[in-house]
């Protein structure tokens, strides 16, 4: 294959602590020192989530700018996802981030099972949501727990509440919800390609998921996700030194399958995003 890969590295998320993995990027400067990192591993797109003093999610729109900024500055060119999941606020405070413009943002238009309780994304929340990512000129990463997800997004696009093309992350592994099934896989492959014909898509593993979903996404022609976010582990026996060791095991996959590693020009021009300023 020659279509370059897009890289996407999940810096930290709202479940995993320190005490989890001692190298998980938890406050703002650990974030872009990490990021920084991984960008220069091959990542060209940042997944962000942010943290209080106490080290618990929030969705604080000034943490954000703070990341964001930091982000632009010592990652110049990196796309900048924020993300406006359920485990760092409710209601329209999820997406009180998306007035600061960033590149991209998450947004699961449908509900599901977590391990413990219910991800939930009524269908008001869901519409507020893009319509403000519209507004604001934000592209959106549809993450889909489920089929009906990618069927939703489709609608929404083929109505005008998202902006096409769309760019779509199976999200697999999460207990209770979809798992890591290679059947399911590409019939989620198929389903897109035949109902969004023009539609980018990626694939994110959780827990031990995180390598079988990266293998499966470099093959078989889309981009992929990695990072601590979603696996604190490099295998059963070890930890994960760092996020940019999980983006170079994404890096020597795509060598594997010789998929190059896309530039963050390349990932800017397969997504459809704003040019930027080549850093000097």
């Amino acid at each position: 294959m020659t279509n370059p890969c897009i890289i996407c590295i999940a810096l930290t998320g709202s479940v995993p602590t320190k005490a989890d993995n001692p190298a998980l990027p938890v406050t703002i400067s650990e974030q872009i020192e990490s990021a920084q990192a991984c960008f220069e591993a091959g990542a060209s797109i940042a997944h962000c989530h942010v943290r209080d003093d106490n080290g618990k999610p929030t969705s604080d729109p000034e943490r954000f700018a703070r990341l964001k900024e930091g982000l632009e500055k010592h990652c110049p060119g990196m796309i900048v996802q924020l993300s406006t999941g359920g485990r760092s606020g409710a209601g329209l405070e999820r997406g009180g981030m998306l007035p600061l413009a960033p590149d991209m943002a998450s947004l699961t238009v449908g509900s599901n099972n977590f391990p413990t309780r219910v991800y939930e994304n009524s269908p008001d929340l869901v519409d507020w949501l893009a319509g403000e990512m519209i507004k604001h000129d934000v592209k959106p990463e549809i993450e889909a727990f489920d089929l009906s997800h990618i069927v939703q997004a489709t609608r929404m696009a083929a109505d005008g509440r998202l902006k096409g093309p769309l760019y779509v992350q199976f999200v697999m592994g999460v207990k209770n919800a979809m798992p890591a099934d290679e059947r399911i896989f590409d019939f989620y492959i198929e389903t897109l390609n035949r109902l969004a014909p023009d539609a980018q898509w990626c694939a994110a593993g959780i827990g031990a998921a995180q390598l079988t979903l990266n293998e499966w996404s470099i093959a078989k022609g889309g981009h992929t996700r990695t990072g601590l976010e979603d696996n604190v582990r490099l295998d059963r026996d070890r930890l994960a030194p760092s996020n940019t060791a999980l983006v170079k095991r994404a890096v020597d996959i795509c060598d594997k399958y010789e998929r190059p590693v896309a530039t963050w020009t390349q990932a800017r021009d397969i997504l459809g995003l704003r040019a930027v300023s080549a850093p000097t």
